[in-house]
């Protein structure tokens, strides 16, 4: 994966994200939030310029392998043309690192889906009052909320990074944790990929206790 130009010692920590990346692939279909080729993962290697490490589009995340990943601009453009084609939704990876995301990882699970379509009329999800709940940066408390903002699904990914982008700029931004897409699945990050990974299991378990909860009180 790594060009014929990049640094031998580059090489070496781009191959350690790598691997870290594939072993969030294999979690992540063994738990059924990355079935099929659904799902793409992220991580910055270089802020000057912007480049990122990203899964290709249309892989197994199960079975990723080492040629199955691509690096990209802060455009989200291929930086080699031998290199898999980026994900449609590269654009997202790119924005959200720009605001400072180390990593980026994005999952497609049964809850994260129907939340997100059933909730789109509110414009998000509100989760107060769970212990889980202080496995979120900058929560310490289980007397607190999060709010995960609901954007429709959209094949105009550019159009949807203008709005992320808008949105993390604004100071009053309650976008902190992760959105979602309707119908689609959710989108979280963190300094790093372990950061980010434990974003999306807390988040994912929220989701699967909302909707359990709510086919308990007959209230879907």
């Amino acid at each position: 994966m790594p060009t014929e130009a990049t640094p031998p010692s580059a090489t070496g920590q781009i191959n350690h994200l790598m691997s870290e990346l594939i072993e969030c692939g294999r979690d992540f279909h063994h738990r059924g939030w990355s079935l099929g080729t659904s799902s793409n993962y992220s991580v910055v290697i270089d802020r000057e310029p912007l480049t990122l490490l990203m899964t290709g589009s249309g892989f197994d995340k199960g079975r990723l392998q080492p040629d199955q990943f691509v690096m990209v601009d802060e455009n989200a453009q291929a930086l080699d043309g031998d290199f898999p084609k980026p994900s449609a939704e590269a654009l997202l990876h790119t924005v959200l690192a720009k605001h400072g995301a180390g990593a980026v990882l994005h999952t497609h699970s049964v809850a994260a889906t129907v939340l997100s379509e059933h909730f789109l009329k509110d414009g998000g999800l509100r989760i107060a009052g769970y212990e889980m709940l202080k496995g979120l940066a900058g929560i310490s408390t289980h007397e607190s909320e999060a709010w995960i903002e609901i954007y429709p699904n959209t094949q105009d990914i550019a159009a949807l990074a203008k709005v992320i982008d808008a949105r993390l700029q604004d100071p009053a931004s309650v976008l902190r944790h992760g959105f979602l897409m309707a119908g689609h699945g959710l989108y979280t990050w963190g300094e790093n990929i372990a950061a980010a990974r434990r974003q999306i299991e807390v988040l994912e378990f929220l989701f699967e206790v909302v909707t359990q909860k709510r086919l308990l009180l007959g209230s879907f």
